[in-house]
């Protein structure tokens, strides 16, 4: 009797291994999908855990960890990539974006549903095979199977009768994304800002293309036939909306050349580096010098970039324009993040980047007509050397005429955030504009005339532009900025 208890015992023992290996390689074979949702091709993957919850993994930025639900069974969400065609579609489309995010919830809800019954039915038909071979009987196969369908179910079962929705408020950062909080404040606020600006995007880069004509018929200026056309950008601070605009800034103006002055990324991450491969899909040379928020291994990923040159304490010449640039000294993310590669104290000040940049320029054998500084507080030690120095990081657009110091008269252009101070940005009211100017270079390279460009915020659906034509031989004041509108142009909402 004993004996025959024993062989039973290990009979069932050696079902629920065979079941467990089945369901294990069940999970492994079908928990995992992908589908589309709006733009995004998302991955999907159900594994094993202790106490459940769900990941959602958005490169390059790190993860976020919400306690969704309990249960044996953990879910991984995963935004793979951004399909650049149904991107222009949506964009394209007035109602595209709207239609997207309507229909979201519905498109993630049926892709987990689809995951849930492909998980259920391959650890099923993984047991049941087991069996088969490990038992050759009919009972212990049906057994078997059955098994892994309470087990299966039941996990799948509890993971979604114990959902947490309330969880969406109250999320885990990882990665990139561990700054989210101190960076842009409440979450539920900027989710709804961030809502409502996406809304607009569509209509804000349609309405760049109203540029062009406005251009076209203000009096003030015309360019001439060998006019060079420089777009200065600067601040991009990973806003992906960016890019679209500038593309189409580049196409409608014919640039020849777009100078970026720092400050491309966040955090000078190795994840960060797929953010500047949208530089090789410009049609027009892009040069580049470091922010105080990009570190080597940024400059290293644009200076990969086919179009792209990264000046640091160096001089090029492109479209007959020949350009100075030195990197900020500064990397003020994190000194001693390993991710942004190694990092060591500056050797120079921000005031003295200036005047290093300055004497290389002037051991040169030819003139410089631009030169390039991240922070504007390293334009004085240029003055007199070039007639027109570029800057950034202030997210505040300013010309300025330096005080005059020798014959040549310095220019200092400050840009403000072309990428609307990243997600900063949204903090606030209504998010900070786009903001972007197009240099017009006469034949002797000395800047003629330049547009500030600016895409409005939320609801606001607008693109602003104004002209200022340079007066060289109006007296210089270095108190004040010399950018006072002469003409500008809104776009009509809803284009």
């Amino acid at each position: 009797m004993r004996s025959r208890w024993a062989r039973r015992v290990l009979a069932v023992l050696a079902l629920v291994a065979v079941t467990a290996t089945g369901i294990t390689i069940g999970t492994l074979l079908g928990a995992r999908g992908g589908s589309d949702v709006g733009p995004f091709r998302v991955a999907f993957q159900l594994s094993p855990s202790t106490d459940g919850g769900s990941e959602i993994a958005i490169p390059p930025l790190g993860s976020l960890f919400l306690d969704s639900h309990d249960g044996p069974v953990r879910l991984t969400v995963r935004l793979d990539s951004l399909d650049q065609r149904r991107t222009e579609a949506l964009l394209d489309d007035p109602a595209g974006l709207a239609r997207a995010g309507a229909t979201a919830p519905e498109d993630l809800r049926d892709a987990l549903v689809r995951l849930g019954l492909r998980t259920l039915g391959v650890s099923v038909l993984a047991s049941m095979l087991l069996a088969g071979l490990a038992f050759r009987s009919v009972r212990r196969v049906a057994w078997s199977g059955g098994l892994a369908l309470l087990v299966t179910g039941g996990a799948l079962g509890t993971a979604a009768l114990t959902v947490r929705p309330q969880a969406l408020a109250e999320p885990r950062y990882e990665g990139l994304l561990i700054n989210a909080p101190a960076l842009i404040g409440d979450a539920q606020r900027i989710a709804d800002d961030y809502t409502r600006y996406a809304e607009q995007l569509q209509r804000l880069v349609g309405n760049v293309g109203k540029l062009y004509t406005t251009v076209s018929t203000l009096p003030i200026y015309q360019a001439a036939p060998d006019t060079t056309r420089i777009l200065h950008v600067s601040d991009l601070h990973l806003n992906p909306a960016a890019w679209p605009v500038i593309r189409t800034v580049v196409e409608q103006y014919d640039i020849d050349l777009v100078i970026d002055t720092g400050d491309i990324t966040d955090w000078g991450s190795e994840p960060e580096t797929t953010y500047v491969s949208m530089i090789g899909q410009l049609e027009a040379p892009y040069v580049y010098i470091r922010g105080n928020h990009d570190s080597p291994r940024t400059a290293a990923a644009v200076a990969s970039q086919p179009n792209a040159v990264v000046l640091d304490d160096s001089v090029t010449t492109i479209a007959g324009v020949t350009i100075a640039g030195i990197a900020d000294p500064r990397f003020t993310p994190d000194k001693q993040a390993e991710e942004a590669g190694p990092w060591e104290e500056p050797a120079t000040t921000v005031e003295g980047t200036g005047t290093q940049l300055a004497t290389t320029i002037r051991a040169l054998d030819q003139p410089v007509d631009i030169a390039l500084v991240h922070d504007p507080a390293s334009a004085p030690g240029l003055n007199g050397t070039v007639p027109l120095v570029l800057a950034g990081h202030t997210h505040q657009r300013e010309v300025t005429s330096l005080p005059p110091n020798g014959e040549v008269v310095t220019r200092l252009a400050v840009q403000g955030s072309t990428g609307g101070a990243g997600l900063r940005g949204l903090e606030g009211d209504e998010p900070m504009p786009l903001a972007m100017s197009v240099l017009y270079l006469g034949a002797d390279n000395r800047l003629q005339a330049y547009d500030d460009i600016r895409v409005g915020g939320t609801g606001m659906a607008q693109v602003s532009l104004n002209r200022k034509v340079v007066d060289d031989t109006a007296p210089a004041d270095p108190a004040a900025p010399s950018v006072s509108p002469a003409a500008a142009s809104e776009a009509p909402a809803g284009n």
